[in-house]
């Protein structure tokens, strides 16, 4: 059996593993490449192996940088079957769909943009001269429907008319319909063929709703040999759901390899029970000022545990009743797939909410942004309020709407509460706020640029790093000593360079075997 590393290393997205049998060809995630656009754009066009000789693929869970380049497998041929938990596939529903109107939306305004230049160039025959308010007009009559409809159609003509390059989404919507056929429900525990002579079993990873590990073995010959995918790993004490798995059935804890993240290898949270107190300091202070609480966060896990804080909070009256607006509709979508999944909450969970017939995800101050009207209407809002919105990373999505109507004003509050990747605008955002706030808020404050246009960055930034869904070095090195397995060799994936050689020089010094594979490389089991 050989495992080969085709993505998510050294680097934190696009996770794609395959495990080899003589007979069987099984895939471990299918994730998409984030991060610059040109960088990524062809690692995430093509993939290292064909789809067509895959057997099946397991998943671990739902986020993007795990499952989003699933609807493309299947458009290339891909006919197995996709095993994961049920929380899983129901999140996948809603995360690929609207992977998929992103992919659309994207291509198709690079497209408009392509065309409405080239127009303008037309317009003043390729000279310097400002082209005029009246072609101005009617070029955009031309190409848009209104003021935000694009007529993408008539864009991709115009382009191909004049043979220019025409964007094309990585997979429309109707491709990522089709994918969802692909994919089979199974509870943790429960232990299915994958193929011939290999099975697997899921665990829990408490990384997010569903989220799980995968105990794939393999019997042949008389010999068994046991491969542990862990996705990806969650913290513990956590609220909402359970800890990640430290019991394991006994034909399931001799593991011959580990693959496993390492997204904080060399990183140490807060401890969970001060995230409450932090959040509410955040709050208050930012309230106290006049000012609104602008939160980028991921739609699906992060969203919840802040909606599940702040009920708290406000449960005990410990901060004032200022509205909580979701600006995301896949945030919407997604914590209605966790009030179909209470089987999934810990015990803290259904000991604080559930017995006492209280929704975790539904209080009088909350409110869900329904359009894209009332997302404007949001934006120009001055009064305080708290508002969680997407993108995550603030590569895109509500959010950056916000940031543009908020952060030139230093009563405000960009609060992260999640990983940004390297080159991600989030990234960014952060490092320029806390150099700011390192330096007394002294000086003019620096400058960020998106839509192409300069802001002056007044708002404080606040980083609250305790409510990452990945654990840190305590945590998963608490999986791998307190746990009942028994492990061979680990190869370290999903981590920057720096997180992922750190942690392999821990854990080696700490007696295990360690590997930091490469791209394409392959382990032998």
């Amino acid at each position: 059996m050989h495992v080969t590393f085709y993505g998510a290393t050294r680097e934190v997205t696009g996770s794609f593993h395959t495990l080899v049998t003589d007979q069987d060809n099984i895939l471990l995630d299918c994730g998409l490449f984030q991060g610059r656009r040109k960088e990524t754009e062809a690692k995430n066009r093509v993939f290292p192996i064909d789809p067509k000789i895959l057997t099946n693929m397991v998943l671990s869970h739902a986020h993007i940088d795990h499952s989003g380049r699933i609807p493309m497998l299947v458009k290339d041929g891909f006919s197995g079957r996709i095993f994961c938990t049920r929380a899983t596939a129901d999140a996948s529903a809603y995360l690929l769909r609207d992977s998929a109107k992103i992919q659309e939306g994207d291509a198709a305004y690079l497209n408009y943009k392509t065309a409405k230049v080239f127009l303008a160039q037309i317009k003043t025959g390729g000279g310097k001269t400002e082209i005029s308010q009246a072609d101005q007009q009617e070029i955009k009559a031309l190409l848009k429907s209104g003021d935000h409809d694009l007529r993408t159609e008539v864009a991709e003509q115009l382009l191909r008319d004049h043979h220019l390059e025409v964007i094309v989404p990585l997979y429309t919507l109707a491709e990522a319909e089709e994918s969802l056929e692909y994919f089979q429900g199974i509870s943790l525990g429960e232990t299915v063929t994958i193929g011939q002579d290999l099975t697997c079993t899921l665990y829990d990873a408490g990384h997010i709703l569903g989220s799980a590990m995968s105990v794939i073995q393999y019997k042949a010959g008389g010999q068994t040999k046991t491969v542990l995918y862990s996705g990806d790993l969650g913290r513990f004490d956590k609220p909402i759901i359970n800890d990640p798995t430290l019991d394991f059935a006994e034909e399931h804890r001799n593991i011959d390899l580990m693959i496993m993240e390492s997204t904080y290898g060399n990183r140490f949270h807060e401890p969970v029970v001060d995230m409450k107190p932090l959040l509410k300091k955040v709050l208050i202070e930012t309230f106290d000022r006049g000012g609104s609480v602008i939160i980028p966060a991921f739609a699906y896990g992060r969203t919840q545990e802040l909606l599940y804080f702040i009920h708290e909070l406000f449960l005990a009256k410990e901060i004032p009743p200022m509205p909580v607006w979701v600006d995301s509709p896949l945030a919407t979508n997604i914590t209605n797939v966790f009030g179909e999944h209470p089987e999934t909450y810990d015990e803290e969970t259904h000991e604080t909410f559930l017995r006492n017939g209280i929704n975790p995800f539904d209080f009088e101050q909350l409110q869900f942004v329904q359009t894209v009207e009332e997302s404007m209407a949001l934006n120009r809002d001055t009064r305080s309020h708290i508002v969680l919105a997407g993108s995550g990373m603030c590569e895109g999505g509500r959010v950056l709407h916000h940031l543009r109507h908020k952060i030139h004003d230093e009563r405000n509050t960009v609060l992260i509460v999640g990983y940004m990747g390297q080159n991600t605008f989030g990234r960014n955002l952060q490092e320029k706020g806390e150099e700011y706030a390192a330096n007394g808020r002294k000086g003019d404050p620096p400058v960020v640029r998106f839509y192409n246009k300069d802001y002056p960055l007044r708002a404080r930034v606040v980083t609250l790093g305790g409510f990452s869904a990945h654990g840190d070095r305590k945590e998963m090195t608490r999986v791998l000593k307190e746990s009942n397995l028994s492990i061979k060799k680990i190869a370290l994936v999903h981590g920057e360079e720096e997180q992922s050689f750190a942690f392999a020089e821990y854990l080696r010094s700490e007696g295990f075997t360690v590997e930091v594979p490469l791209h394409g490389q392959s382990l032998t089991v």
